[in-house]
């Protein structure tokens, strides 16, 4: 790339950038956090009770960047219920964690119907520049809804590959912070992860984006809540960033 590449100088060293879907390419992490808050709060009161869910710290600490299943998991170990972990055939509901985390995924189908989720006007213009400096992208998400976001945001276009839920339980690839995921996108772009970027807004995909090798791992912190931004660093982040457009040099026309 040459000196007037609108890139930032830490991408300028990479082949390959593979993003996380969700609070990074398009808002609809609010919409997750949404679905979680119903569904843990009528598996709270079914349980006699408790704090609620919080859809900032909690959904951070415990759910995002993970599956359905481990968040559900995690965020009831949390609160000491240890509920059984049921099976896929479970109907929505409060009984066991397989329940739990199928009304998650009925609100948030309910959620995403009623109009989807904006992409984030910085990641568009870095995707741009990207696209014109011959660098290939890749999205991935923990979330089986990621192609459909990404096509209701306008985006999909701009990905050499997507993988989502649906193709992590195709291959049988471990959720984050596994890097399981991450490392698919890059074979798909035949790209090593040591010559690739990671960006990603949740810890356990910074932790992932390491433990994979990648070249760079830029953390997002969109969260403005105290500590986020170290924990990306803590587990693994090169660079945190508020939004991915800060990845441009200012003032460059991507």
């Amino acid at each position: 790339m040459s000196a007037a590449s609108p890139l930032a100088a830490c991408l300028r060293r990479v082949r390959a950038v593979v993003f996380d879907t969700d609070g990074v390419l398009t808002d609809s992490a609010r919409m997750h956090a949404a679905a979680w808050q119903e569904a843990f709060d009528a598996c709270l009161a079914a349980a006699g009770g408790g704090r609620p869910f919080d859809p900032v710290d909690d959904y951070l600490r415990h759910v995002d960047g993970r599956s359905r299943l481990d968040g559900a998991a995690a965020f009831l170990a949390s609160r000491g219920l240890a509920l059984p972990p049921g099976s896929p055939d479970d109907p929505p509901g409060t009984g066991s964690v397989a329940a739990v985390a199928a009304r998650k995924e009925e609100v948030f189908t309910a959620l995403l119907r009623e109009g989807g989720a904006p992409a984030w006007p910085g990641s568009v213009r870095l995707l741009h520049a990207l696209r014109g400096a011959g660098v290939p992208c890749a999205a991935v998400s923990a979330s089986r809804h990621a192609t459909e976001l990404l096509s209701r945001a306008g985006l999909l276009g701009l990905f050499g590959a997507v993988v989502d839920g649906n193709e992590a339980a195709r291959l049988g690839l471990p959720g984050k912070p596994d890097p399981a995921l991450f490392a698919e996108a890059a074979r798909r772009l035949a790209v090593p992860p040591r010559e690739a970027a990671v960006v990603e807004d949740a810890a356990a995909g910074v932790e992932a984006g390491r433990r994979g090798g990648f070249g760079l791992v830029v953390g997002v912190d969109r969260s403005g809540t105290p500590g986020h931004a170290a924990a990306l660093r803590h587990h693994g982040a090169d660079v945190v960033v508020t939004d991915p457009g800060e990845l441009l040099v200012p003032g460059a026309a991507p």
